[in-house]
């Protein structure tokens, strides 16, 4: 998870998978009603955007989604700890 400070893009997220597949380029967005997983896409010639990959259930979006978020969350605190430290 790569924190950055924009108004609706929160990070770029890479996860790996068994330690022999990686999908790279997704996002945390926060959204009208919070932050959410988007899954890295492609804009097509209609100016459509077309997922990449994507899960494919509900249940497997959520785990994704909810562990994204539990890191997201993590390296946001430990940002802020440590400007806190640096600023004293």
């Amino acid at each position: 998870v790569f924190p950055v400070e924009e108004e609706k893009l929160k990070a770029y997220v890479t996860i790996i998978f068994d330690d022999c597949f990686v999908i790279r380029d997704l996002k945390v967005i926060n959204g009208k009603s919070g932050l959410f997983v988007a899954m890295p896409s492609r804009k097509r010639k209609d100016g459509t955007f077309k997922d990449l990959a994507h899960p494919l259930d509900n249940g497997t979006r959520k785990k994704i989604e909810d562990k994204i978020l539990e890191e997201y969350n993590r390296e946001v605190l430990k940002k802020e700890v440590h400007s806190s430290v640096t600023a004293s």
